[in-house]
């Protein structure tokens, strides 16, 4: 019983890690990448900054995807609103 459970939460981790690098595989094709790191301030914030500075905000999902779709405070990117809805799932979710 004790050797299913870790392996169901380990391919749960693995599963969890697919997803987080198909959200960066996006990040990187619409060139999220050129301006942002994860962890570090290249032209834009980091993301875990921006995750951090939007932490608790109900709304911050919307703010950021309007902001980045519709080139309001941030240069339009050329990602989809889906794709640029899930890479803002993935940035908040740092």
């Amino acid at each position: 019983m004790k050797a299913m459970l870790i392996a169901v939460a380990g391919a749960v981790a693995l599963l969890g890690v697919g997803v987080a690098s198909a959200q960066e595989d996006i990040a990187k094709a619409d060139g999220c990448l050129n301006c942002h790191a994860v962890d570090t301030k290249k032209v834009g914030p980091a993301f875990k900054d921006i995750a951090a500075k939007y932490k608790g905000d109900a709304g911050a999902e919307a703010k950021l995807t309007a902001k980045i779709t519709q080139g309001s405070g941030h240069p339009k990117t050329k990602a989809s609103p889906e794709d640029a809805t899930k890479v803002v799932k993935w940035i908040l979710g740092m």
